[in-house]
């Protein structure tokens, strides 16, 4: 009974997760400033950046749907390059790929797991790796432009890995059709969201 019970709660935690990071949010191009030092403005600039937490939220989902090998091996690769790109950005002080770039991995990371095709592990620990570096440089050289804590990196290290482990081992944990047809959806959803991302960003450019 009670396997049953959390089965069924299983794919509502994930939509309502996934509606929460789509909820309007005041968006900052650097961290945001809470009072109780850069670790927690790292983490609350996660989860107030709808293109740096659905690309984490995305990533996670693809990796759960290819199993726990695949979940570790993202849950790791993304954190470290994460951390690896911060650190980049914050020496450099700029970019070196148009913020569109990172907008765009949400298509890819969501048009995959809307396919739901069968993903080695490796395969899918490179895409971590890429879409943290990506993400992380543009975080450092964020942090280095205001002149924030560089400590800031480590809360948002923290929340990543948080997140994907949590996501990964939940969708993982899914065993009906039914529940993996709601990530498939769930992925959809989220390579339209990149779509629409990438179009404000490049109307706004023009």
């Amino acid at each position: 009974m009670r396997a049953t019970r959390r089965s069924s709660i299983a794919p509502i935690v994930i939509l309502a997760t996934i509606a929460i990071a789509l909820m309007p949010a005041p968006l900052e191009a650097h961290l945001v400033t809470t009072g109780l030092g850069p670790v927690y403005d790292g983490i609350t600039h996660v989860a107030l950046s709808p293109d740096d937490l659905v690309a984490v939220l995305a990533l996670a989902l693809l990796a759960g749907m290819n199993g726990a090998a695949a979940g570790r091996g993202a849950l790791f690769a993304m954190t470290a390059a994460w951390l690896a790109g911060g650190i980049a950005g914050l020496v450099v002080g700029e970019p070196i790929v148009p913020a569109t770039v990172p907008i765009g991995s949400l298509l890819v990371l969501g048009a995959l797991t809307a396919l739901d095709r069968r993903l080695s592990p490796a395969f899918v620990a490179t895409v971590a790796a890429a879409v943290g570096l990506l993400h992380g440089w543009l975080n450092g050289a964020g942090i280095a432009e205001s002149g924030r804590e560089t400590m800031g990196l480590a809360g948002i290290g923290a929340t990543v890995f948080v997140i994907v482990a949590l996501v990964a081992a939940l969708v993982t944990s899914l065993r009906a059709a039914w529940m993996r047809i709601a990530v498939r959806v769930a992925g959809s959803w989220i390579a339209a969201i990149g779509l629409l991302m990438l179009g404000w960003a490049l109307h706004s450019r023009a």
